[in-house]
């Protein structure tokens, strides 16, 4: 599926866009889908096991932040990570056997959907190795006034910024680090059926959506198996015990087997502690922590 010079540029820059990710076909089921489960978060009044709700929301106008573990809501998410081209990037990426991390479906609404503050994934979940990558399947034309994801490249070589604030984690940087160089941003637009790739480290995030358009972005993130989670995250699997987690394992392979022989490099690792008031979701860490915000 990649070129050569595709997976030379993401090893060298830490992001990549790849268009026609997906066939029109497999597009347009998933759009149905999604606005299925927009259309059913009408009756919901508050943030539950399945959607994150934004600022507005009610019945008569669905706002949402985000659709939580969407390959568990509907199984052609799953289906498009595991047979499809989708499939073909992240094996020429990370390797024949490969899991999942989570999954999640950005959903931000027209006129004010919320950001994502700049952060590196890796803060939130730290593992042997780095070998972990997230998909951004954009549902929908992405373009620079409705909230496109941004990536400072190289940042995946380079140190974990300070994601802390007021004493906790915050998951989300200081806008005022001397590292944190946005000029430097590049901002990812594209077409629907295209996707977004960025490293485990590499420093991105998104402004709110100022449009008239929703923005629809469906996100896989993954690992190569033998990049094993470190103890001290927020992650469910550390509540889980040896069997729960054992069987969990097989349920997050997406290609190949599991790894019984952890590979650990040595990679920077700050633990995302202590943690926030509130970490239900990334919106919810960044805004009960009082982290500052970079689009303000």
């Amino acid at each position: 599926m990649l070129t050569d010079e595709q997976k030379r540029f993401y090893a060298e820059n830490g992001y990549l866009m790849v268009e026609d990710a997906v066939t029109p076909e497999q597009l347009a089921r998933l759009r149905d889908i999604t606005y299925r489960l927009i259309d059913a978060s009408r009756t919901v009044d508050e943030s539950n096991a399945v959607y994150d709700l934004d600022r507005g929301h009610g019945p008569d106008s669905p706002r949402l932040t985000r659709i939580k573990l969407p390959h568990k809501q509907d199984p052609y998410f799953w289906e498009i990570l595991t047979n499809s081209a989708v499939t073909e990037v992240l094996n020429d990426l990370l390797g024949s056997d490969t899991t999942i991390i989570t999954s999640k479906l950005n959903t931000k609404a027209p006129g004010g959907g919320a950001a994502v503050e700049w952060h590196q994934d890796w803060a939130f979940y730290p593992h042997t190795n780095d070998d972990l990558l997230a998909f951004g399947l954009m549902l929908e034309d992405v373009d620079a006034a409705n909230g496109p994801l941004m990536v400072i490249p190289g940042t995946h070589r380079g140190p974990v910024l300070s994601h802390e604030a007021n004493g906790v984690f915050a998951g989300a940087i200081d806008p005022d680090d001397p590292l944190f160089e946005k000029d430097r941003a590049v901002t990812l637009t594209g077409k629907a059926g295209s996707m977004t790739v960025h490293h485990c480290r590499t420093l991105h995030g998104s402004a709110p959506n100022v449009s008239d358009r929703a923005r629809l972005i469906l996100f896989y993130e993954c690992a190569r198996a033998d990049a094993w989670p470190i103890l001290g995250a927020s992650s469910y699997i550390h509540e889980l015990g040896q069997r729960r987690f054992w069987q969990d394992l097989q349920d997050r392979v997406v290609t190949g087997r599991p790894c019984l022989t952890p590979r650990l490099e040595p990679v920077p690792v700050r633990m995302p502690l202590p943690p926030p008031p509130d970490n239900t979701s990334i919106f919810k860490t960044q805004q009960s922590a009082g982290q500052k915000s970079a689009f303000a």
